[in-house]
């Protein structure tokens, strides 16, 4: 058995440390998140073609970005459901004020 490429064995650890570090605010909990990434990185194990590790690789970074986006919308979405729970007499007025403003009855 050839030993890794050390590279390409740090940069699988760095992106598997940067998603489980996003999953500590995933909505379905962390620990949830952590044994999904766990088990698909240990899936994925027994590769041994550089060329395959590197789409690994590719991939992990694609799943980083959409997991981030995905986060930054729930994060938004809870924002603004917090802001409407606690204010909601101004929310209601101006609902009011914006139907009297663009005629709607």
């Amino acid at each position: 058995m050839v030993p890794p490429n050390p590279q390409l064995r740090q940069q699988v650890i760095k992106i598997y440390k940067e998603l489980l570090y996003l999953g500590r605010e995933y909505p379905l909990g962390y620990d949830y998140f952590r044994s999904r990434l766990h088990k698909a990185f240990a899936s994925q194990a027994g590769i041994e073609d550089e060329e395959k590790i590197k789409q690994g690789i590719e991939r992990a970074e694609y799943v980083k970005k959409g997991t981030s986006q995905v986060l930054l919308a729930f994060h938004c979405a809870t924002t603004v459901l917090i802001l409407l729970h606690r204010n909601r007499s101004f929310v209601s007025k101006s609902v009011i004020l914006l139907d009297d403003a663009y005629n709607v009855h």
